[in-house]
């Protein structure tokens, strides 16, 4: 029974992946590749190379959709030539049938996972490199103005407990690639602020390890906040972390990252203290982590779905799996709004639509089995 439902379900997967995966190219690619030729001029084999590139991302948003069409028209099928009841007469509970849907679920989340750790970034990286390139519209590698970086340490209270005292405030007006111009440094290192440090520019020394700043002034600060003393300088070292110039590095977009590679960037923007930014990347974060499952309530719902007694036919099992689609994004997208404003945390913005749509699917089975 489970060979016969597993090879039942391979030929509706695939089809779904190549028929979601073509409406995704053509309405989120090609037509935009279409106008860049015809209003920018980008050379045909270039729009050729740069759909191939994309396409790995719409086969992955493809899989979930897949699972569900798959799973909805094979147990309609199966019902509506009364195989599912012979089984049943057989002793066979509707939560064993769906079980090869559930196992076939759970490999293409592992494929939906891979696909968007390895093959997905590193695709839209090179796609967006040589569309810029060919298009001469290559965008500044670097974050070309206000450059804010707060320096934390952690201090150990008498108590035994642990907080986070904010040391330094490094803000630079702006950089050209190479220097750092406009430059002001809060120094809090030890109680209150103690000095401030101006300076037209700054390098940062990659062999000594150092910020080199030129021309500017140190004020030394009292404890009543007067200026007790002012140095000029041509030239001072200063010794704090590079963590501003790595800031300014602008990175990869987040769908050209993976989650290794979102993870490093949110600890770069905790440091900046951007607290917009950091929210929104770790809604992708957790969002990136629980896209995969999808596959797995997908496949559940439409098993569920499909075990009921009905005569389906493959035009009703399509437009029910648009509609549950269509109803799960709908979710999607107001948790997202919802996160990225406070009202969600994270995780619940990431998760939520995920456990939403399993009781829904975990209802509809138990419905199912009575």
């Amino acid at each position: 029974m489970d060979r016969y439902i597993a090879a039942e379900l391979i030929m509706p997967f695939l089809f779904g992946v190549g028929m979601f995966s073509s409406i995704g190219v053509a309405v989120g690619a090609l037509f935009e590749l279409a106008r860049r030729i015809a209003e920018s001029g980008l050379p045909f084999t270039i729009a050729l190379q740069v759909l191939a590139l994309k396409l790995p991302e719409f086969v992955a948003l493809a899989l979930p959709m897949s699972t569900l069409l798959a799973t909805l028209m094979v147990y309609s099928r199966l019902s509506s030539d009364s195989e599912l009841i012979a089984l049943r007469s057989c002793g066979v509970s509707v939560y064993r049938l769906v079980v090869p849907a559930v196992v076939m679920s759970f490999l293409v989340t592992g494929l939906t996972y891979g696909f968007y750790e390895v093959v997905v970034p590193a695709a839209n990286y090179q796609a967006s490199v040589t569309l810029e390139r060919a298009l001469k519209q290559d965008k500044p590698a670097f974050q070309e103005e206000n450059i804010l970086y707060q320096e934390f340490q952690e201090v150990t209270h008498p108590d035994g407990s642990h907080d986070d005292v904010l040391v330094r405030i490094f803000h630079a007006k702006k950089f050209d690639g190479q220097r750092m111009k406009g430059l002001t440094i809060l120094d809090f290192s030890q109680d209150g602020l103690n000095q401030i440090i101006v300076a037209q520019t700054a390098l940062w020394n990659f062999q000594q390890k150092r910020w080199d700043f030129f021309n500017g002034s140190i004020y030394l600060v009292a404890a009543d906040g007067s200026y007790r003393n002012i140095l000029r300088f041509a030239q001072h070292e200063v010794h704090i972390p590079r963590t501003p110039l790595d800031l300014a590095m602008r990175g990869r977009d987040y769908g050209e990252m993976n989650i290794a590679q979102s993870e490093a960037q949110l600890k770069l923007l905790r440091q900046g203290g951007d607290e917009r930014k950091i929210r929104k990347l770790q809604v992708r974060i957790q969002q990136r982590y629980a896209f995969p499952f999808v596959c797995v309530v997908f496949g559940l719902v439409g098993a569920s779905l499909g075990t009921r007694p009905q005569r389906t036919t493959r035009a009703t099992g399509f437009g029910i799996s648009v509609i549950v689609i269509f109803m799960y994004y709908m979710l999607y997208f107001l948790t997202n709004s919802l996160g990225l404003i406070g009202v969600l945390s994270p995780f619940l913005a990431g998760w939520l639509p995920v456990f939403a749509v399993l009781l829904a699917g975990s209802f509809l089975l138990v419905r199912a089995a009575r």
